[in-house]
């Protein structure tokens, strides 16, 4: 097995490259919902991004896609990909793309609390539930200033930010459920085949139902599709499954918190979007517990330097 390296230049300026994608792409979904909505967006980029990785997807002598052992937690794995990015859709249609993106990515936190009350070597130290408790009052503050103003403008902004955090509680319901089932040690692009299928085969429909379905084939729209579909569950993930390979995965991810900074960034400038300053440092709030609660052994370690100088 390859050993993987510590983290240099050439990594962490595709890491950057990344997280700029991923803090993108809920402006993109926004942009184009005029012509295609973000829901149609995510079962159209699903059902052609399972076209591209399904050749890739290197399987252990033996096994295959649809054996039980598999096939029953890619179901689950795949419901809950589909209610996140649900989430994700819904939220856009009343709520900013800025606090979309800083929102969805609380998702770590609520990975740490699942873990806690059910592997015991996860257990959560000090220094972590007070990172936890740092983020929740960052999404406490970013509620806050919704509640100024008691129009129905501000009743769906609320209604849009509630979605927004509750993809993030799907995506990370997805991470609990895929560190405790059989998928775990199976290959990335394996479980990234049951996500996007399953995501197809449940949100086609659903566009449907909600009478989202319709298309105008702009320049946006297609622009969208495209970068969705070849960057963004395509290029993204292969590179960060690369990336995952060569390097240390605790280096990488201290980069992952950049994401919900460059989303904000990029609503304020193809969206115009007006970020609130209770939001701001709510954003900051967030951001510091995440990374408190990701990085919390770094943190004990420097504690103790400190401590011991």
């Amino acid at each position: 097995m390859e050993q993987r390296k510590a983290l240099d230049g050439y990594a962490s300026g595709l890491m950057i490259v990344l997280c700029m994608i991923w803090g993108i792409q809920q402006v993109v979904l926004k942009l184009a919902a005029p012509d295609i909505s973000p829901i149609m967006q995510i079962a159209i980029r699903s059902g052609l991004s399972v076209l591209l990785v399904l050749p890739l997807i290197r399987l252990q002598k033996g096994t295959h896609l649809y054996s039980k052992e598999y096939l029953l937690p890619g179901i689950w794995l795949a419901l809950l990909f589909s209610a996140e990015f649900l989430c994700v859709a819904e939220a856009l249609r009343y709520t900013t793309a800025s606090h979309t993106v800083v929102l969805l990515y609380t998702a770590p936190i609520f990975v740490a609390l699942g873990l806690h009350w059910k592997l015991p070597d996860e257990t959560l130290n000090r220094v972590q539930w007070a990172g936890i408790l740092l983020a929740f009052g960052g999404i406490v503050l970013s509620f806050m200033g919704r509640g100024h103003s008691n129009s129905i403008l501000a009743s769906s902004a609320l209604w849009g930010d509630f979605l927004a955090l509750l993809a993030g509680v799907m995506w990370a319901l997805t991470t609990i459920s895929l560190r405790l089932t059989k998928l775990g040690d199976a290959p990335p692009t394996q479980t990234l085949f049951y996500q996007l299928a399953g995501s197809f085969i449940f949100l086609m429909p659903l566009a449907w139902l909600t009478g989202q379905a319709s298309i105008s084939w702009t320049v946006t729209a297609v622009g969208s599709m495209a970068f969705h579909v070849l960057m963004m569950s395509f290029f993204s993930l292969m590179l960060w499954f690369w990336l995952l390979r060569k390097y240390l995965a605790n280096g990488l991810g201290v980069f992952s918190f950049l994401t919900p900074i460059f989303g904000m960034i990029f609503g304020i400038m193809f969206l115009n979007e007006q970020i609130e300053l209770n939001f701001i440092w709510g954003t900051v709030f967030v951001v510091a517990g995440v990374m408190i609660v990701s990085l919390h052994a770094w943190i004990k370690r420097a504690l103790g330097m400190i401590e011991s100088a």
